[in-house]
């Protein structure tokens, strides 16, 4: 099967040679020239490999690193011009690796190669069930996107779900109200609190789940939310 590639870079001279190199290599290359439209690109397909610019409109490389991590372990590599060993440290804080521009077009693709045959080892051995069940009657069905109480199904909207996964894959982790809102609606986030706001009193309420003394979303004062639901 092709290896399909995320490239997410504003230089549209850089963005061009990286392009017409991975595709010359066999690869399917999508290419984004925004952190947010990028982003939206990841959500909408499913990619092996990204490739991202530190320094981009809209979102920069760091934060679209992050949002990509909350979902997902795909490999993705940093390019950016900046070469400071700090820099360097910094950019694999969400990367796994880092690759300083200008570079060799053949160092390039040989980094690539080597992460996608990690990737493909990793895909292997990993062996994840598809239904997560929680204290309470909570269960998540991954592969169908769906979630029941009590064996019944909850009658969850994309962006409810999508809420629900984020916050219940990346356990105890406190999301702010702007990170979920550019997350889950890919939007820079600009006075559009409220609009989560009213979804997580929705999502609560479909989940049974009490403020005062929640199971599965914790209300996180002066920071935002996190998910306390315990896997049985």
């Amino acid at each position: 099967m092709t290896e399909k590639l995320l490239l997410i870079e504003d230089d549209t001279a850089i963005g061009r040679i990286v392009k017409d190199t991975l595709v010359q290599e066999g690869y399917l290359v999508t290419w984004a020239t925004t952190g947010l439209e990028g982003l939206a690109d990841f959500h909408a397909d499913t990619f092996d490999l990204v490739l991202v610019d530190w320094m981009l409109p809209e979102m920069d490389g760091l934060t679209v690193c992050q949002n990509i991590r909350w979902d997902s372990d795909v490999p993705i590599l940093m390019m950016s011009a900046r070469k400071e060993e700090a820099d360097k440290v910094e950019g694999l804080q969400g990367a796994d690796d880092y690759i300083a521009k200008p570079f060799s077009l053949e160092e390039l693709k040989a980094r690539v190669a080597s992460h996608l045959r990690r990737w493909k080892r990793y895909n292997k051995k990993e062996d994840s069930e598809d239904i997560t069940a929680f204290a309470y009657g909570l269960a998540i069905d991954w592969q169908r996107e769906t979630a029941n109480l009590e064996n019944t199904e909850i009658a969850l909207t994309q962006k409810e779900f999508a809420l629900l996964k984020l916050l219940a894959k990346n356990p105890s982790q406190t999301f702010t109200k702007e990170e979920l809102y550019q997350h889950i609606w890919q939007q820079a986030s600009v006075d559009e609190t409220h609009t989560v706001t009213v979804h997580i009193k929705a999502l609560r309420e479909k989940l049974k789940d009490p403020v005062k003394t929640p199971h599965y979303i914790q209300t996180v004062w002066g920071k935002g939310y996190r998910f306390i639901g315990e896997p049985l």
